[in-house]
């Protein structure tokens, strides 16, 4: 048997607070209302025979964990205007295009994870996830799959893939759903689910400013489930989101490659990268007897040491320093 497959995805976090219920009528969320990491001041202002970290110090080992998804631009690559259905109770289709540097759209991808295109959507609460996988159209470059919404409220929509010359992206837009409103916020830690008669736990502690050793465990009836089947290249695929800026994190399963066949469990382990203290939504997709299910939690990173020196502030000065500057990473 072997061991979980290695994968890497991302997630973005949420939450926008809603205080009642009400009808969106129009845009709710523009697409650069999630700001792009700030690289900040790199010089040592602090005092060095403090042995503390600066505030510089700190918002570098922040931006060393890659923050993705946050923009439609990135590596000279755009995510055009996304068509689909306006409203709740409404069928139709979703449809969109990856655009390069002069607008013209893409038409040649490579594999990964199986597929040449992983689309996810959230809403902006938290609730509401998908991850599905859009076909395309090689004439016009145009991906799309039947669709329509269950519920309304702003949405993010990611499209993660790899070009024909190996650059790994993730780019995204918003996506606004008239209707009805009903917030449903993360409000509290979740570490157990409850999916389709699977009960799913995750155990582990996310560190912020680094990575995190994760172990996820399925059973039903109490009794472990030892029959998890391959999955997008593993035996499980785990997207976390952070609240707050809708940004996707790095998120790696462990082990090689299953093979056709292979079945494992009751347990999967993953490695997960949080840059900040904050919160945390997970989404675990497995699959067992051909069909894919969901559990989602909802984890607290807290400061690890390094990120507790860091926050303090340093001897002989009178705060931390604002910075500004902003830059973004082009890898995964």
């Amino acid at each position: 048997m072997n061991a979980p497959a290695r994968l890497g995805m991302y997630g973005a976090g949420l939450v926008l607070a809603f205080g009642a219920t009400f009808t969106i009528a129009g845009a709710l969320a523009p697409d650069d209302a999630a700001a792009s990491w700030s690289h900040g001041d790199r010089a040592d202002h602090g005092d060095p025979s403090s042995g503390m970290a600066t505030p510089s110090q700190t918002a570098q080992r922040a931006e060393e964990v890659d923050v993705t998804g946050v923009t439609i631009a990135r590596s000279g690559l755009t995510m055009g205007p996304i068509a689909a259905p306006a409203a709740t109770g409404e069928t139709g289709s979703l449809s969109f295009q990856i655009l390069d540097r002069v607008g013209e759209p893409l038409t040649e991808f490579e594999t990964a994870h199986g597929k040449d295109l992983h689309l996810i959507t959230v809403r902006a609460d938290g609730s509401q996830y998908r991850h599905v996988h859009p076909g395309l159209d090689r004439t016009t470059g145009t991906w799309s799959l039947p669709w329509s919404w269950d519920s309304a409220g702003s949405y993010r929509a990611y499209a993660d893939f790899v070009t024909a010359d190996g650059t790994a992206v993730t780019l995204s837009r918003m996506v606004d759903v008239a209707g009805t409103l009903e917030p449903q916020p993360a409000a509290a830690v979740s570490k157990r689910d409850t999916v389709d008669g699977f009960d799913v736990t995750i155990t582990g502690e996310l560190a912020a400013g680094g990575a995190s050793d994760l172990s996820v465990e399925v059973t039903r009836d109490g009794d472990p489930v030892t029959d998890l089947e391959p999955y997008l290249g593993a035996f499980g695929h785990l997207v976390a989101l952070r609240q707050g800026d809708l940004a996707y994190m790095h998120v790696h399963a462990h082990g090689d490659e299953p093979q056709p066949g292979d079945v494992a469990g009751p347990e999967v382990a993953f490695t997960a990268e949080t840059p900040t203290v904050g919160r945390y939504l997970l989404y675990l997709d497995f699959q067992v007897d051909g069909q894919v299910h969901t559990a989602q939690f909802v984890l607290d990173a807290i400061a690890s040491t390094d990120t507790a020196v860091a926050t303090e502030e340093p001897v002989g000065t009178d705060g931390p320093e604002d910075t500004d500057g902003d830059a973004e990473h082009d890898e995964h």
